[in-house]
């Protein structure tokens, strides 16, 4: 029993690999098969749309022209072939009924009312068969139909110089010779829908061939472009989004990438140079007091230009990394108020927050509780009372920070959101902060996909509008 059970559980599994394994060889058959097509397949866009385009037109026309014209060739042939045969056997049907001497009028009678050319050959025989035309239907068809109607000897000329068909047929003494018209026994027009069918493609193909070359051409300018800006050139004078919605929609992105990559690249060459002129400063100081001895030492300066680097280092750092490595997640904008309001009575700032909307948005939570601190951390080092007003839709989020401060001239305001950029013509380290805090709120809104403008506050000092996603 157990070796039954045994054998009766190896053979499902069997044939479970066996099955498995031969999948397994037709996928790797397909993905070789392919892989072959793809090696002899056009590499440039244009010419692989072309394709795409020909290929099915080319594939219809064949289906088209096998098949059904076929078909319909063979029909009508065969209809056109029964109806000259039942003619020619009516004529027949006239010799045999009627004496010798009505010949003449048979013959008449076959011109005018049957429009076939008839001769009777007395004492005639039928020529010898000669090779049937090759790709040719209408020699086998029209026989067949004359051996089912008429059922007497018979010669046929499907292939003369003219358009005429010849049919000969033995009679008892005598041979009776029919020419018609080609047309009446053969569908001799069908070149001329082969005709019009290639020809309306060759006609679709001229008018598909110049729009495909537009709608690749903003693609190829949109590579080069690229191509250019990744080598460190200008790109084209003349590139500008254009073409499909997508590839607008492509260009479009491309441009504002290389304004943010050329603003980052402009932001570290700013970060670099201010690290260099605020550490010599420091730097200088100290060698000073170094050179003076330790008489003249002042621990309490040094600890203070120490502090002063660190918080230097620390917005530098927080400058180049960004946050952009953050995941999303809910803030709180009530939580933050609090927070916000403990903050204001430290430093003795009067503080309001208004709320329209739920209080949980979606954002980077470390990166927009920076961004915020920094505008609000500005308007408490320079006014005296700030109000905060937030409107959440549940889609965007408007937050507006109104304070009485000293304000910022209209043709600065975009000057202060540049790396240690301060109002004070002077860099003075002893008057606080790095100049990389609006920065660094910007650079922030505009990672959400929004943005930071500065405007004149109703009281009297400036105004912050942040406005992202939310």
């Amino acid at each position: 029993m157990s070796a039954r059970a045994a054998d009766g559980e190896a053979k499902p599994a069997g044939w479970r690999e066996n099955l498995a394994g031969r999948l397994g060889e037709g996928r790797s058959a397909w993905r070789r098969f392919w892989r072959r097509v793809s090696f002899y397949m056009p590499k440039r866009l244009y010419a692989r749309s072309l394709l795409i385009v020909v290929t099915p037109m080319i594939l219809l026309q064949t289906v088209v022209t096998a098949v059904v014209l076929e078909r319909y060739w063979q029909r009508v042939t065969e209809q056109l072939s029964e109806a000259t045969t039942r003619d020619v056997a009516a004529v027949i049907d006239m010799v045999e009924s009627f004496p010798p001497e009505d010949d003449a009028q048979v013959i008449r009678i076959a011109r005018r009312r049957l429009g076939l050319d008839v001769e009777l050959l007395p004492g005639a025989t039928l020529p010898q068969p000669g090779a049937a035309p090759l790709f040719s239907i209408l020699d086998p068809i029209l026989s067949a139909e004359i051996d089912k109607r008429i059922g007497l000897p018979h010669w046929l000329d499907t292939a003369g110089e003219d358009s005429t068909i010849e049919i000969r047929v033995q009679l008892d003494d005598q041979v009776l010779r029919v020419q018609a018209d080609r047309s009446r026994a053969y569908a001799s027009r069908t070149h001329q829908f082969l005709v019009w069918m290639v020809g309306t493609a060759a006609v679709l193909l001229l008018i598909a061939i110049p729009f495909l070359r537009n709608q690749i051409r903003p693609i190829t300018q949109l590579a080069e472009a690229a191509e250019s800006f990744g080598k460190g050139r200008p790109i084209p004078a003349n590139f500008r989004p254009r073409g499909a919605e997508e590839v607008r929609r492509a260009g479009l992105a491309f441009l504002l990438m290389r304004e943010r990559i050329e603003r980052q690249i402009e932001q570290r060459t700013a970060m670099l140079t201010g690290v260099s002129h605020d550490l010599r400063t420091i730097l200088t100081r100290f060698r000073l007091q170094l050179a003076l001895g330790p008489k003249f030492l002042d621990l309490d300066a040094l600890n203070k230009d120490i502090d002063d680097m660190q918080s230097m280092l620390q917005g530098y750092i927080d400058f180049a990394r960004g946050e952009n490595a953050e995941d999303e997640g809910a803030f709180d904008l009530e939580e933050w108020a609090e927070r916000t309001e403990d903050e204001a009575v430290l430093r003795e700032r009067g503080f309001a927050f208004s709320l329209q909307g739920p209080p949980l948005c979606h954002v980077r939570p470390q990166a927009f509780g920076r961004l915020l601190d920094n505008l609000v951390g500005n308007s408490f080092r320079y006014a005296r009372k700030v109000e905060v007003s937030a409107a959440h839709d549940g889609n965007d989020l408007t937050v507006t920070i109104d304070d009485d401060g000293p304000g910022v001239p209209a043709d600065r305001r975009e000057d202060v959101f540049k790396p240690f950029v301060r109002l004070d013509e002077a860099r003075n380290q002893d008057a606080g902060g790095t100049g990389l805090g609006l920065s660094i709120a910007r650079d922030v809104a505009r990672s959400h996909g929004g943005d930071i403008t500065l405007a004149e506050s109703p009281l009297g000092g400036l105004r912050a509008v942040v406005r992202v996603p939310a």
